[in-house]
C-alpha cells in the first residue's frame, strides 16, 4: 500500500472521530439548549462589563465595581434599544408604505424595462419573495420561542444567566484553574492556551462588534440625510440591528434604504444609496473591523458568509449572531494547535499552577 494511501487514511478517520465527537457533543448541548446559551450569553455581558469594572476596581471594592459595571452596560442596552425601537415605531407606518410602493416600482420595471417580464413570471417571483420572507419571519419568532420553550425554562435559563455573569466576573480565574485542574497534565497547558486564545477571540468580537453597528448606523444616518431620503432615522436602527451579522447584515439592512429611496427619491439617488452600501461595507470590512477587532475574528469575508450560512442552519436566527465570534475562536485554536501563531508558540511551556488559580 502506498505511503501516500496511508497518510490519507490515517487522516480521515481521525477526522472521522473528531466528527463524531463533535456530533455527540452537538446532541448533549441540544438537551441543555436554553442553559448552553444562558452561560454563552453570560460570557458575552462578562466581555462588554469586564474592561469596566477593572478600570472601577481602581477606586472602590470588587463587587462595588461589578454591580456599577453592570449597571453601566444595562443603561447602555436600554437606551440602545429604546432610540432603535422609537424610530422604528414611530416611523413604522410611512415606512411600511415606502417600501410597498418601493416594491410596486420594481416589479412595475420587471415588466415594463429591458427584461419584459410577463405578468405570471413577475407573479411567481412575488410569490416566491412572500414566502420566503414568512419562513424568514416564523424562523426568526420559532427560534425565540423554541429556545426557551416554557416559563419554566425561562426563569432556569434567566437564573443560569444572572449567576453566570456574577461569578464569571468575580472569579474567572478561580472557575478556569478549576477547569483546567481536571486536565491531564501532559495537555493541561495546551488546554489552557487554547481556551485563553478563544476567550480573546470571543471577548474581542463580542466588544468590537457594537463599535462596527454604531459606525454602520451613524454612516449610512449621515448618508440618507445628505441625500434627503425619507425615514433615515428607522432605517439607520435597521442598518444597525443588521450589522451584528457581519459580511450580509448591514448590506441587506441597507436594501430597504434602496426601496424607500426608489420610492420617495427616484432611480438616481436609489443607485446612489447603493453605491453607499457599497462604500459603507469597503469601509467595514477593509477599515473598522481590522482596526477595532485586530485579530479578533482574523477570517476571511466567504469564511465569514460559510459560518453564518452553517449556523443560520443549525440554529436559525441564534446560530448565525453566534457563528463568527465562535468560528474565530476555532480558527485561533486551529493556528495555535498547528504552530501557526507567532504569539503562542506549540507545545506551550509547562502551566504554572499558582498562575491558572
Amino acid at each position: 500500500m502506498p505511503d501516500t494511501l496511508r497518510n490519507l487514511a490515517g487522516v480521515v478517520w481521525r477526522l472521522l472521530v473528531v466528527g463524531a465527537g463533535l456530533a455527540v457533543l452537538g446532541i448533549l448541548l441540544g438537551k441543555i439548549a436554553p442553559v448552553a446559551f444562558a452561560l454563552f450569553f453570560a460570557m458575552l455581558v462578562t466581555a462588554w462589563a469586564s474592561p469596566i469594572m477593572n478600570l472601577l476596581r481602581k477606586i472602590m471594592p470588587k463587587v462595588l465595581a461589578m454591580l456599577l459595571a453592570l449597571l453601566v452596560i444595562a443603561a447602555g442596552v436600554v437606551a440602545i434599544f429604546v432610540v432603535v425601537v422609537r424610530a422604528t415605531i414611530s416611523e413604522a407606518p410611512k415606512f411600511a408604505e415606502a417600501v410597498t410602493s418601493g416594491f410596486q416600482d420594481i416589479e412595475q420595471w420587471l415588466r415594463t424595462g429591458p427584461l419584459q417580464m410577463s405578468d405570471t413570471r413577475v407573479n411567481d417571483l412575488l410569490t416566491q419573495a412572500g414566502t420566503a420572507g414568512k419562513h424568514v419571519a416564523s424562523g426568526v419568532l420559532g427560534d425565540a420561542l423554541g429556545a426557551f420553550g416554557s416559563i419554566g425554562t425561562l426563569i432556569i435559563a434567566g437564573s443560569v444567566f444572572i449567576f453566570g455573569v456574577i461569578f464569571f466576573m468575580l472569579s474567572p480565574q478561580t472557575i478556569w484553574g478549576w477547569f483546567i485542574g481536571w486536565m491531564p497534565k501532559k495537555l493541561a497547558p495546551r488546554i489552557d492556551t487554547g481556551g485563553r486564545i478563544a476567550w480573546d477571540s470571543i471577548a474581542g468580537y463580542t466588544r468590537g462588534i457594537i463599535i462596527v453597528a454604531l459606525c454602520d448606523a451613524t454612516l449610512v444616518f449621515v448618508g440618507l440625510a445628505i441625500m434627503r431620503v425619507p425615514l433615515a432615522p428607522a432605517l439607520a436602527a435597521l442598518v444597525f440591528l443588521g450589522a451584528f451579522i457581519p459580511v450580509i447584515g448591514a448590506p441587506v439592512a441597507t436594501f430597504f434604504a434602496a426601496v424607500v429611496a426608489l420610492a420617495e427619491r427616484g432611480p438616481v439617488i436609489a443607485l446612489l444609496v447603493v453605491l453607499l452600501t457599497i462604500v459603507v461595507g469597503s469601509f467595514d470590512g477593509d477599515v473598522l473591523q481590522p482596526l477595532v477587532m485586530g485579530k479578533a475574528v482574523n477570517l476571511h469575508p466567504l469564511a465569514i458568509v460559510f459560518a453564518i450560512a452553517a449556523g443560520s442552519i443549525v440554529l436559525g436566527i441564534i446560530g448565525a449572531l453566534i457563528a463568527v465570534p465562535i468560528a474565530g475562536a476555532f480558527y485561533g485554536i486551529a493556528k495555535y494547535v498547528t504552530n501557526r501563531d507567532p504569539e503562542h508558540p506549540y507545545p506551550p511551556p509547562p502551566l504554572d499552577p499558582v498562575a491558572s488559580t
